[in-house]
């Protein structure tokens, strides 16, 4: 299973989400830090879900992050949230 497949679904499994988009940004990152050959180092995620419903944008993101897991997050060197409740 590829990090895209995996941030999908621990997201979709997470927070029911009725609308899940992951972009993996990895190659407009070539040549910078954080880098890694094969890409899926860089993503740009937008989800939204009742899930998220009255958190602040900061609980917001650590449920995200939570949800992906210690070790899918010590994989991915960039994630850009737009999170809608």
């Amino acid at each position: 299973m590829t990090r895209t497949e995996k941030i999908q679904s621990r997201l979709a499994q997470a927070f029911d989400p009725v609308l899940l988009e992951v972009i993996d940004e990895s190659e407009s990152h070539r040549g910078h830090a954080g880098y890694q050959e094969g890409g899926e180092s860089h993503f740009r995620v937008t989800i939204q879900s009742d899930g998220f419903e009255g958190l602040s944008r900061i609980a917001q993101h650590r449920a995200v992050h939570e949800a992906l897991g210690r070790d899918l997050m010590g994989e991915i060197h960039a994630l850009s949230l737009d999170i809608r409740s």
